[in-house]
């Protein structure tokens, strides 16, 4: 897969901004929005769609204004949740009134409605059951990961009558980057000894964590089968995908945020 952004195919998106797709979500509108096709500066350049950055309100707006027009739909209709890294997932049906309620993950079969996740190094999961009209997405930061926020938005979904559900695993912090201690890695064991196996060695005592590869494989315990993971390392390509940690090691102030979007 290259790693400029490309227009998606999947039906009805339009090509700007530029975004990545996957094959098995080729039945929903979807795309994993990066840096390209925003207006922001700086640090945040250009594609910044985190409200909770530092980053110019109206550009933000306008950042996220542009998203929304990718699937046709006014920037009131691309909604998210107040991500707190929680096993939590909502559902909706509209954009919400007041406060984002706090979860990490949403549902919905509202046609027109862009449900949506913001990451600069944990994992956007999108979910789709094409034939069913459902359509998830989630935020799975390890702690989330962990905790079963993705056990929590396959619930949710099938609660709402899905029953073939694929998910595409976005841009995301893979294991050559993601440099961990091993106070982490015993969080992963004491819960189940065979999360071992997602921890390769690093220096001295650092461990390497595969993120992605455990988010797909709690997707595959939970019984699905089309599962796509993007080969895209949020860390080693800063040109085309934000990111925290590089950021951090950047001495920068802050950081952008990349979009998952999907509709029906």
């Amino acid at each position: 897969m290259p790693v400029e952004p490309q227009p998606s195919p999947a039906r009805g998106i339009l090509s700007e901004p530029p975004s990545w797709s996957a094959g098995v979500l080729a039945g929903v509108k979807h795309g994993f929005f990066g840096r390209a096709g925003g207006v922001s500066t700086g640090i945040y350049a250009s594609l910044n769609a985190g409200t909770g950055s530092q980053d110019d309100p109206a550009a933000v707006a306008e950042n996220r204004r542009r998203i929304a027009a990718a699937f046709n739909a006014p920037a009131t209709h691309l909604v998210g949740v107040h991500q707190v890294h929680s096993p939590d997932a909502v559902f909706i049906d509209a954009p919400w009134s007041g406060e984002r309620p706090k979860a990490d993950a949403l549902v919905t079969t509202k046609p027109g409605l862009v449900i949506s996740v913001l990451t600069a190094d944990c994992t956007p999961v999108l979910l789709a059951d094409a034939d069913a009209r459902v359509i998830g997405a989630a935020h799975a930061g390890w702690k989330g990961a962990l905790g079963g926020v993705l056990e929590s938005v396959v619930r949710v979904m099938r609660e709402c009558g899905a029953t073939k559900i694929a998910a595409a695993i976005g841009p995301t912090i893979h294991q050559p980057s993601y440099e961990v201690g091993p106070e982490f890695e015993a969080r992963f064991v004491e819960k189940h000894s065979q999360f071992a196996r997602y921890f390769a060695p690093g220096a001295g005592d650092r461990r390497l964590f595969d993120l992605p590869a455990f988010c797909a494989d709690q997707l595959r315990a939970l019984g699905l089968t089309q599962i796509e993971t993007l080969p895209l390392d949020t860390y080693v390509l800063p040109e085309a995908l934000h990111s925290h940690r590089y950021s951090v090691h950047q001495k920068w102030a802050d950081y952008g945020r990349n979009c998952a979007a999907i509709a029906l």
